[in-house]
């Protein structure tokens, strides 16, 4: 259960970001690489959080 919201709440995090990224550059390899980037680092910070 904790792995699954911890996940979770990365996806969301890197879905908003890339969604702010792609609102302000308009591109979308940039969007995916910042999307991708804010989950992976959100995720251990969010172990730590949720943990």
């Amino acid at each position: 259960m904790h792995a699954a919201l911890v996940f979770l709440a990365a996806v969301i995090i890197g879905l908003v970001m890339g969604g702010l990224m792609f609102l302000h550059d308009k591109s979308v390899p940039a969007a995916v690489a910042a999307g991708l980037v804010a989950a992976g680092g959100g995720i251990p910070v969010l172990r730590k959080l949720i943990g």
